[in-house]
């Protein structure tokens, strides 16, 4: 394609944590990005506090953790829940309930900074007005914004993503169906200033609904008010405190009127999911293209997910290291992970927030949670670690960790210890040679500027090894494992398929 024709490579739409994510990725690629957004400066508001397990490892993978301000290794917990039923994660091998206590605002800055040192074009103030027809078979994709001066005009790009959010105008102007269940229930969440709470972590059920409380610092906590019976809030609609201060003393009997916010906001337990979460040249991610009950503050990890499987795969088309059938491999894959997201909260939903009708429920996994294999199914679940992609014509039986993402092992070679995240840094995909092999480090010729080949061996650990008796290892630059094996054998073809041809 002329490149001459286009404004850049890839239009972003919105500047979240999706889109954030998504810019540094397509920068790492090579390709260049320009990301519109309709406010004119971050909210700071703190919104998804955390993130999981996996969307733990994906910022690692990019070096992103020292900017949160705590090293490498930030602060995790053992102990999780599924719908309230708490439990320890670390029965799943590499598992805990992620990182907790990070406001999203920081993790919107983190990632800002991020894609802006990278090169990304960020244009705050910028809306999104209309899409142009042809999106689907021509080589340009077109769309009209509104610029900070209130000025309409083009711009063009080879592909369009939107990343704007549950009410996507992207989605909508590409004519993706989305279909699930409205919204049956409001409810309230907030930061609130000036008052003396009971911490309700977990949360309490009540008679008249359910609520949570948990201090996010000295003067400030964060609330979520889940009255029973009050439907469905109109997303355009401002929420006062006053209406968070009544419902909260409905359901507790407590008076907190006398308090302030720093925001409030409304949400709902529509469920939502894209037929497909791609149009010809144009994309969905994160929350256009699922939305869900914000059980466990999967919603915004989910986004990241979904972004770092979409930028390598977008910017190695880019580059025409990539044919269509790459494309279509974020549908594949990230499509039943967001089935399966919108399972489990609703699930989590049903436990958290039913009446008495659900005590039965809660009663069973109250009995099912004492099981390890309960635990371990359940933590890989909600830290995002069980994750498998199929990756098609696998050998039978495929390797045990085809299709999963690489486990945080440590690796040592000629210059010392290292991890596979360290490796991931720059996107491109890794070969591990884990036996000083020649024909394995041979295998990547010609496809060096894509692949880098690390011979390395894995440190040993206790117990069951997937690893053992594996001499190679082909890593995707998501963190994921597209080639395993005891030989070379099939490594040519693994290559091709996901880095395209050797020059």
């Amino acid at each position: 394609m002329d490149g001459s024709a286009t404004d850049t490579d890839v239009l972003v739409v919105g500047a979240g944590p999706t889109g954030l994510m998504l810019a540094g990725e397509l920068r790492l690629g090579g390709a260049r990005v320009v990301v519109i957004e309709k406010l004119a400066a971050p909210t700071g508001q703190s919104r998804g506090l955390g993130f999981t397990a996996r969307a733990m490892e994906t910022f690692d993978e990019r070096g992103l953790l020292p900017r949160f301000g705590q090293g490498e290794t930030l602060a995790t917990s053992p102990m999780g829940h599924f719908g309230g039923t708490q439990f320890d994660f670390t029965v799943l091998p590499d598992a805990h309930f992620g990182a907790r206590g990070i406001p999203q605002g920081q993790t919107e800055a983190v990632l800002e900074d991020w894609a802006d040192e990278l090169g990304a074009d960020i244009r705050r103030g910028w809306e999104f007005v209309s899409l142009a027809d042809g999106f689907l078979d021509g080589d340009i994709v077109e769309i009209t914004v509104r610029t900070p001066e209130g000025e309409e005009r083009p711009l063009r790009a080879s592909y369009l993503v939107g990343c704007d959010g549950g009410s996507s105008r992207v989605r909508k102007a590409a004519g993706f169906d989305f279909p699930g269940t409205d919204a049956g229930r409001g409810m309230y969440l907030a930061d609130i200033t000036g008052v003396e709470l009971r911490a309700r972590h977990l949360g309490e059920r009540l008679p008249n609904g359910m609520v949570m409380s948990a201090p996010l610092s000295e003067n400030i906590w964060r609330i979520i008010v889940c009255p029973d019976g009050t439907p469905a809030h109109d997303r355009e609609r401002t929420v006062t405190y006053q209406e968070v201060a009544d419902a909260w003393r409905h359901i507790t009997g407590e008076d907190i009127s006398g308090g302030g916010a720093s925001w409030v906001s409304s949400f709902t337990d529509a469920t939502r999911q894209a037929a497909e979460y791609r149009r010809g040249r144009v994309f969905l991610v994160g929350d256009a293209a699922h939305i869900h009950l914000p059980a466990g503050g999967q919603g915004l990890s989910t986004g990241v997910q979904d972004a770092a499987n979409l930028g390598w795969k977008l910017a190695a088309a880019v580059r025409g290291d990539a044919s269509d059938a790459l494309l279509d491999t974020y549908h594949d894959e990230r499509h039943p992970v967001g089935r399966r997201l919108l399972m489990n909260t609703r699930t989590q939903g049903m436990v958290y927030l039913g009446g008495a009708e659900s005590d039965p429920l809660r009663e069973l996994f109250g009995e099912l949670i004492r099981y390890d294999d309960v635990k371990r199914h359940l933590a890989g679940i909600v830290s995002h670690l069980d994750i498998r992609y199929d990756l098609g014509d696998a050998p039978q039986p495929p390797h045990p960790l085809l299709g999963r993402r690489m486990p945080p092992r440590l690796l040592v070679g000629a210059d010392g210890e290292t991890r596979i995240a360290r490796l991931l840094h720059p996107a491109r995909g890794v070969l591990l040679d884990l036996a000083d092999d020649d024909a394995v480090r041979n295998a990547a010729q010609g496809r060096r500027d894509r692949v880098e080949v690390a011979t390395v061996l894995v440190k040993p650990v206790e117990g069951p090894d997937p690893l053992a008796d594996t001499t190679a290892v082909l890593v995707r630059p998501d963190g994921y494992v597209a080639f395993a094996g005891s030989s070379a054998d099939g490594l040519d073809a693994a290559l091709e398929h996901w880095f395209g041809p050797a020059r």
